[in-house]
């Protein structure tokens, strides 16, 4: 028994899922290690806000999803919008509230309204919340206090990151609703503007510049191969994109490494992994010791010395 206890160890310190190939090389399986999920919900939900809340991301969203990569929507030109809209229902006031919403500004004129919605799951209703929320900045520019305001367009992307599967739920009012064919000729109908990133060509991929460049690439790796392998690429927003990488990816171990890596100038996702596959390795370390400790082999203290930590602190891992 502790034979194969101290295979395991070796395994873990010596198999290829953790060790390094060199910095192109350097790549991540999907974890297997899940946190909490409905703090995970939370978290994903803030942290996908967070990274695209930057006008740098969020003007690259949107001149590569819809503008081919060219420049037309700049930084400085993007004005942030207030997320909550009311409706009236059943006699009450409710509020919705969008994921990112920005004005898209020239010469203090609102050209348009662009809206992002993040989905990491296909949702059937999307399409009448998409339709909400566009018509209620609709509603909002139809008040009196608007009327001599210049009246402009909105638009929403909904960015599916779901890399396991296609978005399989409906994409327009027409596909939700059971219509009678004899008036379907009068009925208007609604299609939101879907973008699966992880199904992105690959040309597409790359004309992202921000951040965001670094998110589409490891979805689209994952989907062709179930492997992230990763690159030189500077991030710019380090925090908020770990935050996101450890959501997108159930795996902790990404945020884990933001005050390891917070004092430093430049960062790359290669010192990134190179951090995650540390934790890695002591994770798995201190989850063998935890078992022998449980079956008579290790005393407490004999597990914390090869923990290379304090009793106190191998308890915590014993009682969580």
């Amino acid at each position: 028994m502790a034979f194969q206890y101290i295979f395991l160890i070796f395994k873990l310190y010596f198999s290829n899922d953790f060790r390094g190939r060199g910095c192109r090389g350097k790549t991540m399986r999907k974890s297997n290690k899940v946190g909490s999920k409905s703090k995970r919900s939370t978290v994903k939900d803030i942290t996908q806000k967070t990274l695209e809340r930057y006008n740098d991301v969020f003007a690259d969203i949107i001149n590569v999803l819809l503008f081919n990569g060219e420049n037309v929507v700049l930084e400085d030109s993007l004005i942030d919008a207030l997320p909550m809209s009311t409706l009236k229902m059943e006699g009450k006031i409710k509020s919705q509230y969008r994921d990112i919403a920005k004005y898209w500004n020239n010469s203090k004129i609102n050209v348009s309204m662009f809206g992002l919605e993040n989905q990491s799951k296909p949702e059937k209703f999307m399409p009448f919340r998409v339709f909400g929320y566009d018509g209620a900045e609709y509603v909002r520019q139809s008040k009196r206090e608007n009327k001599k305001d210049a009246k402009y367009p909105v638009i929403t992307l909904v960015l599916y990151f779901g890399y396991d599967e296609r978005w399989n739920q409906p994409k327009s009012l027409f596909e939700l609703l059971d219509i009678d064919e004899k008036i379907k000729p009068y009925v208007n109908d609604f299609k939101m503007n879907l973008f699966e990133i992880a199904y992105l060509e690959r040309e597409t991929i790359d004309k992202f510049r921000s951040d965001f460049w670094i998110l589409a690439d490891y979805l689209y790796q994952m989907r062709i191969s179930n492997d992230y392998v990763a690159c030189e690429t500077v991030i710019k927003h380090v925090d908020e994109l770990l935050m996101l990488m450890s959501a997108m990816t159930k795996d902790d171990r990404f945020e884990e490494t933001i005050n390891e890596l917070s004092r430093k100038e430049s960062v790359t996702m290669c010192e990134v992994l190179d951090k995650v596959e540390a934790r890695g390795r002591k994770e798995g370390v201190i989850s063998v010791l935890i078992s022998l400790v449980k079956d008579g082999i290790l005393s407490v203290s004999e597990a914390a010395i090869r923990a290379d930590m304090s009793e106190e602190s191998f308890k915590k891992y014993l009682e969580s």
